[in-house]
């Protein structure tokens, strides 16, 4: 009985189909369910794929700030090894055989300007570098950088903007020791009453007193008094060098006078590279008033033809002054720019 029951069922079943071709209905709607699954995740998987490739767009809109920061530290760390780079191939350029005072005349203005500056842009971002370098360091440095851009950083990694007001407050900061710098000047001036230039420098010093400022030539010819006391750099009262050292952008650390005299013979070497590259006329603008800036001149709205003419007589001064005589060039701001308009605009704008 059980066998026929079986028998007949089997033989129902094989009718039912040949009737009904689509009786395994089921087993084709889960083969149906899996393409559908795989059309669904190719298209999530295609989403996602496009979500990557725009996924630098979606945190610039959403982090703007962030992305920013993160790019003009990269690109500062970049422009940063470059210099550095070059810094250490001047190095190498002025530690070659050979004579010692002709070596810089392998040099451009710019990769002198590049030596007097590298060493201080590299002891100011060292600590910031290193701590970046530790696990979890630029979670903390980068952003406390960038609080205190103008302290902690460089400006490889300053934006245009940055550079723009840090420069200028930077000039503004060596303009207040200006002042009394000169008064040091005036205060030694009844030391030379015995001098034969006593007369000449005291007009001098009473023209800069009276807001106006001397020719370059009357400047020139009191010369001596610069190779001896009272204004040799080796007779300079401490606070006259303290000053001094600030005026010019300088720590007042160690071997304060070794460093002012090398600065006057930095100085000297970039005004002979300006001559050497065709002169002052042919400076690029920027570069023009990177220069009269350097040498404490304001540079901001004045014309071309008056920071040329500044420039010009920097030089002058600059050319008739020696190892014996670099404190004439250290008092260089105060004896050719001190009575600036654009130099008095910038120390009293709030006032």
């Amino acid at each position: 009985m059980i066998f026929w029951w079986t028998a007949k069922r089997t033989i129902l079943n094989n009718n039912l189909r040949l009737i009904h071709p689509t009786i395994r209905y089921n087993k084709r709607k889960s083969i149906y369910k899996t393409e559908e699954a795989k059309k669904l995740r190719f298209y999530f998987l295609t989403r996602y794929l496009d979500y990557l490739k725009n996924y630098e767009q979606i945190v610039e809109k959403r982090f703007t700030g962030a992305i920013q920061v993160y790019k003009v530290f990269m690109e500062g760390v970049k422009d940063f090894m470059s210099d550095s780079k070059d810094y250490f191939r001047i190095i190498r350029i002025l530690n070659s055989p050979g004579v010692p005072g002709t070596k810089f005349e392998k040099l451009l203005r710019r990769e002198i300007e590049l030596y007097q500056q590298m060493p201080k842009d590299m002891r100011k971002v060292a600590p910031v570098l290193l701590i970046s370098a530790l696990p979890l360091g630029p979670y903390v440095i980068l952003p406390l950088a960038y609080m205190l851009p103008r302290y902690l950083l460089c400006s490889h990694f300053w934006t245009l903007q940055q550079k723009s007001d840090f420069d200028v407050l930077n000039l503004r900061d060596r303009l207040h020791h200006n002042r009394p710098v000169f008064r040091h000047l005036q205060s030694q001036l009844s030391f030379l009453k015995p001098h034969c230039l006593f007369d000449p420098w005291s007009r001098i010093l009473g023209v800069i007193g009276s807001g106006s400022q001397p020719c370059v030539k009357e400047i020139i010819q009191c010369k001596d008094l610069f190779m001896a006391e009272p204004y040799h750099l080796f007779y300079l009262s401490r606070s006259h060098v303290i000053h001094l050292l600030k005026l010019h952008d300088m720590h007042r650390g160690w071997f304060r006078r070794t460093r002012l005299a090398e600065r006057a013979y930095i100085l000297r070497e970039m005004d002979k590279a300006i001559m050497r590259e065709g002169g002052v006329h042919n400076l690029p603008l920027p570069a023009l008033k990177k220069s009269c800036s350097l040498r404490g001149l304001n540079p901001a709205n004045m014309q071309t033809e008056e920071m040329v003419k500044w420039l010009t007589d920097w030089i002058q001064l600059s050319n008739n002054t020696d190892k014996e005589s670099y404190s004439l060039l250290l008092h260089g701001p105060i004896l050719l720019g001190y009575n600036s308009p654009s130099n008095w605009k910038l120390i009293y704008k709030d006032k």
